[in-house]
């Protein structure tokens, strides 16, 4: 269509160039006039063919030019969406990396939390019972005295009527009876001293069971024996000590000196 237009275009001003220079040349004959007025078209016609050459050169190169330029922009495109491909990639397998991290992290925290909550549980309930041992008060006692000297029955209760020391106040000198005021590892100790020419068979006696005996020989003089057990007492457990068998000579010397005595200790609870 542009080739067309442009077509005409060049014809329609090499017939006006004609008309105007005819109109300034001499008349001349009528063949001389047309001899010129051809030779004038086909030079205006090489001139508008060498024309239209040029142009369709000038715009085969354009077209060319433009299809550089439409594949260059293509090119581009396809790099910048593989680049922004590979940028969307990279940023999604950061953000997984940072997500896994997180979350070992966050593990790693939650573990590290329990441990330690449970390590200072452990420490806490550590320092209560402490706590508790500081605060309850030293058990022991040390009575003396006893109540009958013959001891002629089996499974007699010596009954020591005095005290010295009963720290827990868990001796009882109407009774006889040890009642533990705290469990733990005691420590318990008798000391008798039988009559010239008489003897004695005594036991300690934990909640019913004998966990320690003697037999006390006062020959020719007075004879004194210690005898005695370390043993773990529940709370509120008694103890005590009896004559587990009868002996009707049995007596024991309670002079100022030759003391009888029972006692006991808290070693450890």
């Amino acid at each position: 269509m542009r080739f067309s237009m442009l077509f005409v275009f060049v014809i329609v001003v090499g017939i006006y160039s004609y008309n105007f220079s005819e109109a300034r040349e001499p008349v001349c004959s009528k063949f001389a006039y047309e001899e010129q007025l051809l030779e004038k078209m086909i030079r205006t016609e090489i001139k508008v063919e060498t024309m239209v050459n040029e142009i369709k050169k000038t715009e085969d190169n354009i077209i060319s030019t433009l299809g550089d330029i439409k594949q260059t922009v293509a090119d581009f495109t396809d790099m910048f969406a593989d680049m922004r491909g590979n940028i969307t990639d990279e940023m999604l397998k950061r953000g997984e990396e940072i997500k896994r991290r997180e979350e070992s992290f966050k593990t790693l925290f939650e573990e590290t939390r329990k441990t330690l909550t449970s390590g200072i549980e452990a420490e806490k309930e550590k320092i209560i019972q402490l706590q508790g041992k500081l605060e309850q008060p030293p058990v022991a006692f040390y009575a003396h005295h006893l109540k009958d000297m013959l001891l002629d029955t089996t499974d007699e209760i010596l009954i020591f009527e005095k005290t010295f020391t009963n720290e827990g106040t868990g001796y009882d000198t109407s009774t006889g009876l040890f009642t533990a005021p705290v469990g733990g590892l005691y420590q318990f100790v008798i000391h008798t001293c039988a009559y010239k020419g008489k003897h004695s068979y005594l036991g300690l006696v934990l909640e019913g069971n004998v966990i320690a005996a003697d037999a006390n020989y006062g020959d020719e003089s007075y004879g004194c024996n210690n005898f005695g057990a370390i043993v773990r007492v529940k709370l509120g457990s008694k103890i005590w000590v009896k004559s587990h068998r009868q002996v009707l000579t049995a007596s024991f010397n309670q002079s100022g000196y030759r003391f009888n005595t029972f006692s006991g200790l808290l070693v450890n609870n």
